[in-house]
């Protein structure tokens, strides 16, 4: 008996929401129940981390591959799970040849970009993943991921649209650093500069002070307090008031930030940055997707964080969907997956029930999937992202 994944039944469902530890889950079915016998099966190979750090995130981007496979309704769609590991080259290999054994041709996944080069030598295979290193479509992988070059092509579109002249990239030096340093020399700003800034906060702050000659526009607020207080007229000591609520006075030579980066580390530059009393009105403060994270507010000195990312609507149903049927929250990754599921159908029926190569999949069509509108540039599968305002915990699109 083959193991494959089919859709659930209501009564399975029932017990998933009853009990909310799932485990590993290969479900068997006879090929043929449901299927229409008429019609070609599509059957579609899965290589995700069910063993191991990462196999919680294995388990979730299955039971999005079910929420899918329900919303396309069509019995002739089956999912073959394997067990890809996660930083194991001999784990992945394995249940590679598996699927092949099989005559599996179409996988989603892996989701580790550096598994790529071990499937370099299964030519009759196509491999879709969520990873977003590189959105260039290759031999047989495509990359589904938000990748950076979709994100700052958005970024570039809302900084020209908001009149911003000149702007500062920062970005850590860590692992990524070349990556970044690869796609920003395509990035079509007319005036930008980089900052490279170490990871440490408290380097970090220094650094930051620099950017924004924080020093010196301090010494101009001391400077010409002391010319305030030596006079006694009305608009002198209105203005002595009010420079009360400043640490220093002057702008920065910049009026827009796009910070590429994640997490604590994003959240120190964005407090260095409000340190150096950068002016807020007066300076955009951009980041790349932070997939509608709440802990951001958590910052609460930083009025308006902007930055790129999926349809909000669409993100928070698929979300509440999930939640409601598994009784857990699904890892932001997992959508990826449940549009790549959709994106094989849209193909595999549009070429008459066949995929034969990559080449079937680079189209003119744009396709709207749960994450929004997608299609192929230039051999590269690029997002329409959204910008969205964060600002008094709520996330607002620009």
């Amino acid at each position: 008996m083959e193991t494959i994944y089919k859709p659930f039944s209501k009564l399975f469902i029932l017990f998933l929401k009853k009990f909310v530890i799932i485990t590993y889950i290969l479900l068997s079915f006879n090929s043929n129940s449901f299927a229409d016998e008429g019609r070609k099966s599509l059957r579609i190979g899965l290589l995700a981390p069910f063993s191991g750090e990462y196999k919680d995130i294995g388990q979730s981007i299955m039971l999005s591959l079910q929420l899918a496979l329900e919303e396309i309704g069509d019995d002739n769609v089956k999912i073959y799970p394997r067990d890809s590991g996660f930083n194991n080259p001999n784990q992945l290999i394995n249940s590679v040849e598996s699927l092949q054994s099989q005559d599996i041709k179409i996988v989603i996944g892996p989701i580790n970009h550096e598994d790529f080069k071990l499937l370099a030598s299964f030519k009759d295979m196509i491999f879709i993943s969520p990873s977003n290193i590189n959105p260039k479509v290759q031999t047989n992988i495509i990359s589904m991921g938000i990748s950076l070059e979709s994100q700052l092509k958005s970024i570039e579109r809302f900084l020209k649209k908001s009149e911003r002249k000149k702007t500062v990239i920062l970005y850590p030096k860590n692992n990524y650093t070349n990556l970044i340093d690869n796609k920003i020399n395509n990035i079509n700003l007319k005036n930008f500069k980089v900052f490279k800034y170490d990871p440490d906060p408290k380097i970090l702050t220094g650094q930051i002070e620099k950017l924004t000659n924080y020093k010196q526009r301090k010494r101009n607020l001391i400077s010409r307090v002391k010319i305030l207080e030596k006079k006694d007229d009305d608009a002198s000591k209105l203005e002595l008031k009010q420079l009360e609520q400043k640490y220093t006075i002057g702008n920065v030579n910049f009026d827009s930030v796009l910070i590429i980066d994640f997490g604590n580390s994003l959240k120190s530059v964005l407090t260095s940055l409000v340190y150096s009393d950068v002016d807020q009105e007066q300076v955009l403060i951009v980041t790349v997707n932070q997939w509608f994270d709440k802990s951001i507010f958590l910052e609460n000195s930083i009025k308006s964080l902007y930055y790129p990312s999926v349809e909000l609507k669409n993100f928070q149903k698929y979300k509440k969907n999930y939640s409601d049927t598994f009784g857990i929250q699904p890892s932001e990754i997992t959508i990826l997956a449940y549009d790549a599921i959709g994106l094989v159908y849209y193909i595999w029926n549009k070429n008459n029930n066949k995929i034969n190569s990559v080449k079937d999949f680079i189209i003119k069509d744009k396709i709207k999937g749960k994450i929004g509108t997608f299609n192929f540039i230039d051999g590269k599968l690029m997002q329409e992202l959204n910008i969205y305002k964060a600002s008094n915990k709520k996330f607002v699109r620009f």
